[in-house]
């Protein structure tokens, strides 16, 4: 059987698959597709070798060795930065912190901000909601900690994408401390709010994917299978799973009028994610919180992790946007 890497992603004729039996999470009875990278399966890594000012692998908090993240600084300047933090993609069960995806992002430090990347549990190790928590927490680790790295704490934003732009729209909700699956009873130092989000191609309704997907006739229909990304992410097979426990994995519940300014970007053409998962998510912000709390970009012949997103034309469109937040 033919297999592609598109990005993060491994295509085995189909959206992202994980095999084997799978621990028992919060949703499921360890129905098959337990998350983790294929055998050997590694992600091309950045060039951070020319970013002089860094600190790599902080740790933000101490249950897994996971959860680190990475800072670069720019040339100049002793700041307090700005800093825009990025989360990587593979549907929630694979991927790096530090992979080719920052190549594109580190050219934002010729802009006078600082770039951050987090790192967080993957779905071989822990279930929903724990990478969500994990970037809440990295979040409120630099609100307390970022002067000690040249950042400026009371300006974060977060972009990312797939997975990625999942979790980043989950932090643009600006859900307050408690109020989260995951963190009932729980006392922070500090909040997880971020100034600004960019979403690119991110899935938002678990469930609703494969009827999108057969709809647009583009889009493979295959996240309702039990070793789906998804299905792994949330510890069974979606179809089988309490409608309730999925909707806390999905941004839309959580729109707010504390939620922060947000970029979405998707490709009409996405093969992974279908296009109609961002436009769901667009609507409803627009509808609960008004037309000014969102910006949509469509990208018309743009396919998943499409190189069409690491333009300087869309760079600079991303930029924009965040700029006037951060």
């Amino acid at each position: 059987m033919e297999k592609k890497v598109i990005g993060d992603y491994r295509e085995l004729k189909g959206s992202l698959q994980f095999g084997g039996p799978a621990p028992e999470g919060p949703g499921g009875k360890g129905d098959p597709g337990a998350g983790g990278p294929p055998v050997g399966f590694k992600p091309p890594m950045a060039d951070i070798s020319w970013v002089k000012r860094k600190y790599l692998d902080i740790p933000y908090a101490s249950e897994s060795p996971n959860q680190t993240l990475d800072i670069y600084l720019p040339e100049e300047g002793e700041g307090p930065f700005p800093v825009l933090f990025h989360i990587h993609g593979g549907g929630f069960g694979l991927g790096d912190k530090r992979d080719d995806h920052m190549d594109t992002y580190l050219k934002l430090l010729k802009k006078g901000i600082a770039v951050g990347s987090i790192e967080y549990r993957l779905s071989g190790e822990a279930k929903f909601p724990a990478a969500v928590l994990d970037c809440r927490e990295a979040i409120r680790f630099i609100k307390e900690h970022g002067p000690e790295y040249q950042l400026d704490p009371a300006h974060i934003g977060a972009i990312g994408g797939s997975a990625g732009g999942n979790l980043s729209a989950m932090l643009g909700m600006n859900i307050p401390n408690g109020e989260f699956p995951g963190e009932e009873g729980k006392i922070f130092a500090r909040d997880c709010y971020v100034n600004v989000a960019v979403d690119q191609f991110g899935p938002i309704d678990f469930a609703a994917m494969d009827d999108m997907a057969r709809e647009n006739g583009i889009s493979f229909a295959d996240h309702d299978q039990p070793s789906s990304a998804e299905s792994s992410y949330m510890g069974g097979p979606l179809q089988s799973l309490d409608p309730s426990y999925l909707a806390q994995a999905n941004p839309i519940t959580y729109i707010n009028d504390k939620m922060a300014p947000m970029l979405v970007q998707h490709g009409c053409a996405d093969r992974l994610v279908p296009y109609r998962q961002s436009v769901i998510l667009v609507e409803a912000i627009r509808e609960k919180v008004g037309e000014d709390r969102v910006e949509f970009t469509t990208l018309p012949t743009a396919d998943h992790e499409d190189k069409q997103y690491g333009t300087e034309e869309n760079l600079n469109l991303v930029w924009d946007f965040v700029k006037r937040y951060l």
